[in-house]
């Protein structure tokens, strides 16, 4: 059964994303960001639901209360391709950064480029870093919060790695909190996968890292707390199945 369900999930996402193709052509004459991003969220808003009526696969949140009302940078784990969707709904208005050569995708880089999100040239050097943090600087100061996965590609559920110091460079560059979000949408949707497997899907918020720390300490917080509460999904998730 669930390889039919997945199989009506995916031809869904086909016409949805043919649906965002179609704004295009408008949105490239009006060259409104807010308009481009209030799109990708309908159709953000729109792939979860398909993922929750036909793929059965839905989410919860928990540690809400942990997030500012004012712009922050999230770090999160990174899985599946489901969070690089899912987070345009669960942060409005966020600035995700990402790789340069993820603009080549159809469609989807189509808009994530005029959003805009913040784009990294890896062969760039020090022109790009600046680039970065001029471009992660504007999105705070319009009240946008960040969004980055600093294991660099999406990782197994309970596989680790060390966190990239681009993390480490826009936390002392933003002086913003940095809020740790931990996730197992692995578990339902595979890297390199167009398989979903029914459930939920949980995100947790962890407590706010506030400006300042030594450079050393940040990083071994930031991936600890992350690490130890994905662990922890995973194991729950994988007691109850």
């Amino acid at each position: 059964m669930q390889p039919i369900r997945s199989a009506f999930f995916n031809v869904f996402l086909l016409f949805w994303t043919l649906f965002l193709a179609a704004t295009m052509p408008w949105l490239a004459w009006k060259k409104d960001p807010v308009v481009t991003r209030r799109i990708s969220r309908l159709w953000a808003s729109g792939i979860v639901r398909g993922m929750r009526v036909l793929g059965g696969l839905s989410y919860r949140e928990i540690g809400r209360e942990h997030r500012p009302a004012t712009p922050a940078l999230y770090v999160s784990n990174h899985q599946s391709a489901w969070e690089t969707i899912v987070f345009a709904v669960l942060v409005p208005e966020v600035a995700i950064v990402l790789k340069e050569e993820l603009y080549r995708i159809p469609i989807f880089g189509w808009f994530l480029e005029r959003s805009p999100m913040i784009a990294i040239d890896r062969a760039g050097g020090s022109s790009s870093l600046k680039k970065m943090f001029r471009e992660a600087r504007e999105a705070t100061r319009q009240g946008r919060s960040l969004l980055i996965f600093p294991e660099g590609t999406r990782r197994a559920p309970t596989e680790r790695a060390d966190f990239h110091r681009g993390v480490l460079l826009l936390y002392k560059a933003l002086g913003v909190p940095v809020v740790p979000v931990a996730h197992n949408a692995g578990l339902y949707w595979k890297a390199r996968s167009f398989s979903i497997k029914s459930g939920e899907i949980t995100v947790s918020y962890l407590p706010a890292i506030p400006p300042g720390l030594p450079d050393e300490e940040f990083m071994t917080r930031v991936r600890e707390v992350i690490y130890a509460e994905r662990d922890r999904l995973v194991g729950i998730t994988e007691q109850s199945a």
